[in-house]
């Protein structure tokens, strides 16, 4: 089986040309030697708001984001508001997501009167959603090949009939993006449980599952342990697969910090990125004025794609020789220590460096660092939970760090970096396919269900039920499914032999376009929007649950908030309920309060989440009590994968450039790795494109090697030389989904291996022969 690239706006495989960010100009890419932040974002800040005409309104929702009173919480990533409600706990990121939430332009009936499906469908994705916001509901007519308006009860309708006539709930599927908030994803797990199934695939399973269940298979819970207090009293921070200044730019903050602190920080990365050297942080006002920058960094290191598990315990094998191991931890709090000494041990030096890529002295260096640090806090992203064997790789990190007892102290600890801003909070409430009995259980008891009790499907598994036909019915919630997901061609096909697919959004996106026999676009208010007089609640990413209060007005006086449209699709679906949706709908005190029954942590929820700042839910680990099976914290034994290529392939990790909020394009340049009018790329170190005989800007073509023996490729692709350890290169998602087969899932995670393809790169057919060799970079030999 060969698959090509499904996004193409011209010929079937090849990028967008004409069009939309990466057809706006000549394509360049120069060494960006700024600090990140400072006066390079305020500039692009500006340059936002006067585009998008919202110099004032942006402003004032700027200056009411990340705020306590009143405010509303960033619709972007999940970093930890300032506990001291600090003026201008914002990022260039947050306002880009605001200010494309806020835009004027709207995408009305006249629009999808004046636009077919199929002419949309040509249209690059950036285009889609510059459109603006999305008005009324619409269902598609398939006669016009249009969508057309319809009202809300009426789709509510659609969906309740459609679902009561399936031969069995498990026929349909659930999905939740990480933006929806905590009272709507409680009410959307009540109504999917009420109605008989357990399909919550969520974005979760496409990016922190690994984090989830290596965590509670370590410590006995799915989060991380640290608050954002322990970030200011730590003395040594090791950063691993995070991009900070693009993906959680207030990161910003606390690195600049501690490094003034004399705190050491480790950035564990195949690619150095800005955010690993020096910032300007926007609201220390001084530091604008002298262009003062501060380090963010103090070393780099830089493993091969899939060597951070060989580097963590080749660290861990340096600590124990040294015989630094904290022992009355070890043995008071952990299970299994002896087991992972011996294995340590036996790893050989020469393998662990064949397997990460970096030397043994520069283990040792970083192992140093560990080791004089009192308190050390890991924190890491996707660039770690996308691979094969991630759920092995995290508990690795949770072996180093029980061999000193860094887990249960002030300013130590564990900390996943979670991407969307309630993505954490989503699972708290309920949205999993794999729910405990606990959980059921208490919603058995408070809400008079019959909860089913055999786990659902995730993401991955949805597609692929999809595409066999045994799920007609898809429901969305959020997001861009349709991008987000792997194997883009096998998802286009999945979600179009539906019955129905459902989408409740704020703008156009390619998900719209990609439909079952009937559709519906649902619209709803945005984080910043005013809904009456009610507030939301979101746990960030260290577990802090506060209030969101919208402040600006709706786009169209015909959306609704989410909680309401859950609830109409509740009513439609359960004519027979006991649940109060019709109260739940209109007074979010009255989910709450019964959130507060069923949900462990949310007692009293509705006075605490009114506290300044909100309350942080108990995490046991973090008090030394470990609610795994032995009652310790599990030391993890399992044996180093093979993470090297075979021969004349490389592996390839797909990332977002910074001009990109998950599958949102804000535009195509990439200010931080010095990219601009480029998006169809890939990275590659310089000897690699000799060896290939290819020239800065060449074109190429890519080929993903499935475990099946199938084939993936995108054509037309730009070559650029950059600093990234040989073997490996790097492209932009969501095009290079394209390349991720639907079968190649983490055995561990059940995660699609976006971080983690085995790929060919060639001349593209169609190219002339490089007219010069590779360009040479900083570092990059």
């Amino acid at each position: 089986m060969s698959s090509e690239d499904p996004l193409s706006q011209g010929a079937p495989g090849r990028p967008a040309r004409g069009r939309g960010p990466s057809g706006s100009g000549e394509p360049s890419q120069r060494p960006y030697k700024h600090p990140t932040a400072g006066w390079g974002a305020a500039r692009e800040v500006g340059k936002l708001l006067f585009e998008t005409r919202e110099p004032v309104e942006g402003a004032r929702a700027t200056l009411r984001m990340n705020h306590e009173n009143g405010g509303f919480d960033c619709p972007g990533c999940a970093w930890p508001d300032d506990r001291h409600n600090l003026h201008l706990d914002i990022c260039e990121n947050g306002v880009k997501h605001v200010t494309w939430e806020m835009t004027h332009k709207r995408v009305d009936r006249r629009f999808f009167a004046e636009h077919t499906v199929t002419e949309l469908s040509s249209w690059p994705d950036h285009d889609l959603e510059d459109q603006g916001r999305l008005t009324e509901p619409m269902v598609y007519d398939p006669g016009t090949d249009t969508y057309v308006p319809i009202g809300w009860r009426d789709a509510f309708t659609l969906v309740g009939d459609t679902l009561r006539g399936l031969d069995s709930p498990d026929d349909a599927a659930f999905y939740t993006s990480g933006r929806l908030g905590n009272e709507a994803s409680f009410l959307y797990q009540l109504w999917v449980r009420e109605f008989g199934t357990n399909n919550l695939p969520d974005c979760s399973n496409m990016c922190h599952e690994a984090s989830g269940r290596a965590l509670t298979a370590a410590i006995g819970t799915g989060k991380g342990t640290v608050a954002l207090d322990d970030w200011d009293h730590t003395d040594a921070l090791f950063i691993l697969g995070v991009n900070a200044a693009s993906n959680a730019p207030r990161m910003l903050t606390s690195l600049a910090k501690a490094y003034r602190r004399g705190a050491r920080i480790v950035h564990v990365n195949p690619l150095v990125e800005a955010a690993a050297k020096r910032t300007i942080v926007p609201h220390e006002f001084l530091s604008m004025a002298t262009l003062h920058a501060t380090r963010t960094g103090t070393l780099n290191v830089q493993p091969r794609i899939g060597g951070d598990m060989a580097l963590i315990r080749g660290v861990a094998k340096a600590v124990i020789a040294a015989g630094a191991v904290d022992h009355e931890f070890v043995d008071r709090y952990t299970h299994g220590f002896a087991e992972y000494a011996r294995l340590c041990e036996q790893t050989s030096w020469p393998e662990l460096e064949r397997q990460s890529g970096v030397p043994q002295a520069m283990i040792h260096q970083m192992a140093r660092v560990y080791l004089g640090a009192d308190r050390a806090i890991v924190a890491w992203c996707l660039g770690l939970t996308q691979q094969d064997h991630a759920v092995d790789s995290i508990r690795e990190i949770v072996n180093l760090m029980l061999l000193r007892g860094h887990i249960g102290r002030d300013g130590a600890g564990l900390c996943p970096i979670r991407g969307h801003s309630n993505v954490q909070g989503n699972r708290t409430c309920g949205i999993d396919h794999r729910p405990g009995d606990k959980l059921l259980d208490r919603l058995a008891e408070v809400c008079g269900i019959d909860p089913p009790r055999e786990h659902g499907l995730g993401t991955v598994a949805t597609v692929e039920a999809m595409h066999q036909d045994r799920v007609k019915v898809f429901v969305g919630m959020g997001g861009n499914f349709a991008l987000a997901a792997p194997d883009t061609a096998y998802t286009f096909e999945a979600l179009r032999r539906c019955d129905l697919t459902v989408h409740v959004s704020t703008k156009l996106n390619r998900s719209h376009l990609v439909h079952g026999k009937k559709a519906l676009i649902l619209p709803c208010l945005g984080r910043s929007e005013k809904d009456r007089d009610q507030s939301i609640s979101v746990e960030d990413s260290m577990s802090m649950v506060h209030l969101s209060t919208g402040m600006k007005r709706a786009a169209s006086p015909y959306l609704l908030s989410e909680v309401q449209i859950i609830a109409g699709l509740a009513q439609a679906t359960l004519p027979g309920t006991a649940q109060p949706w019709a109260a739940y709908a209109t007074d979010y005190d009255l989910v709450r309060d019964t959130m507060a029954r069923v949900l462990d942590g949310f007692e009293d929820f509705n006075r605490r989440v009114r506290q300044p700042l909100g309350f942080r839910l108990a995490q046991p680990a973090r008090e030394r009590v470990f609610t795994t099976p032995s009652g310790r914290a599990e030391f993890s034994t399992a044996a180093l994968p093979d993470v090297l290529p075979p021969e004349g392939r490389l592996t390839l990790s797909t990332m977002r450039s910074h001009d990109q909020w998950n599958t949102t394009i804000y535009s195509g340049d990439d200010r931080y790795r010095g990219i601009r009018n480029l998006r169809t790329l890939i990275l590659m170190h310089p000897r690699d494109m000799r060896e290939r005989g290819l020239a800065q800007f060449d074109l190429v073509d890519v080929t993903s090697f499935a475990r099946d023996g199938s084939t993936r490729s995108v054509y037309g692709y730009r070559v650029v030389a950059y600093n990234i350890p040989p073997g490996n290169v790097a492209g932009y998602m969501p095009e290079l989904n394209a390349l991720c087969p639907i079968s190649d899932v983490s055995s561990q995670s059940e995660q699609p291996l976006t971080k983690h393809l085995i790929v060919q790169v060639t001349r593209a057919r169609a190219a002339k022969p490089a007219a010069k060799p590779a360009a040479s970079v900083p570092g990059g030999g």
